[in-house]
């Protein structure tokens, strides 16, 4: 263990935060540091888990200062849209506050900072968007995340930030759905479904966000990175190919727009990536849709067995 370099998470029980865990761990080239709220709900060992509320800003410093990671990956975040629309108060101090105390405790010991961010910091005009587009964000969720990018990008760290689109997958002891699993649970109970097919997304793997998160740290590498799927879709062609996928009845399947839906907090239309930088300068090559829903399966049989 010596010589090994030390990465931590942040996050590390939820979805991100289990795959970057996971492959780390399989690769052995680390010494992994999970972090994350509460008891560890993260399965197998090989890993160090520490529970830690990273909006206190007294034990950030302790644990970085004890444990002086090399490389910290920042998955942690609050992300139900909605509600963070509805609870400002708690949104900002989870997604901007708890980034500042963890760039102070890792200036201190110049740890590489990756920070995990959204499209949702774009106004979604214009899709799909490299990383020089320039961002606008249209609720509550995209502004913190955008406030925290700037702090990383205003810091002394070396530092990268991984933007990300729709991640979906299975995790252990997750209670949270994903459009795939919606999709697949409503159709197989021969339940009517509305999808909206105005808006457009490049769905992303959980898989591919932690690989290329992992690519970030084992490059050292620095600046904005495009970490997302390839294919550039509607909620309604997702929901078709998984229909399509599992043979299910695709009549089901009903078209709308955005408009018909009354949410607290506001979507962009139109964001989706282009991923040529990532795949350049990282090696990044992410799973189709279609190849993603494939993994997915294996997964939920997997989880059922």
């Amino acid at each position: 263990m010596e010589n090994k370099k030390k990465i931590l998470i942040t996050g590390a029980n939820g979805l991100l935060g289990q795959k970057i865990v996971q492959q780390l761990v399989r690769e052995g080239e680390y010494e992994v540091i999970a972090t994350g709220r509460g008891s560890c709900r993260l399965p197998g060992k090989g890993f160090k888990y520490i529970s830690l509320d990273l909006e206190n800003a007294a034990a950030v410093e302790k644990v970085l200062l004890e444990e002086r990671p090399h490389t910290l990956i920042h998955g942690a975040a609050m992300t139900n849209v909605d509600t963070c629309e509805l609870n400002q108060e708690a949104c900002y101090s989870a997604n901007v506050l708890a980034t500042s105390y963890l760039i102070k405790a890792s200036e201190s010991i110049g740890a590489h900072f990756i920070f995990v961010s959204t499209d949702f910091i774009f106004k979604g005009n214009e899709g799909p968007l490299d990383e020089e587009a320039l961002p606008n964000p249209v609720n509550y969720y995209g502004q913190t995340k955008l406030e925290a990018e700037k702090l990383v990008m205003g810091s002394k760290l070396k530092w990268a930030i991984a933007r990300t689109v729709l991640v979906f997958g299975i995790a252990h002891d997750l209670s949270r759905s994903n459009i795939v699993l919606w999709v697949k649970e409503s159709l197989e109970s021969g339940k009517e479904i509305q999808v909206v097919d105005d808006q457009f997304r490049t769905p992303t793997l959980a898989e591919d966000l932690a690989e290329g998160c992992i690519l970030i740290a084992k490059k050292g590498a620095e600046g904005i990175f495009n970490i997302s799927g390839p294919d550039f879709l509607t909620p309604y062609q997702m929901a078709v190919i998984t229909a399509e996928f599992f043979g299910l009845d695709l009549s089901l399947i009903k078209k709308t727009d955005s408009f018909k839906f009354t949410q607290p907090a506001k979507r962009p239309l139109k964001t989706g990536f282009n991923i040529e930088k990532a795949r350049k300068e990282l090696g990044f090559d992410p799973k189709t849709f279609r190849t993603a829903i494939g993994i997915l399966s294996k997964q939920i049989i997997l989880a059922r067995s």
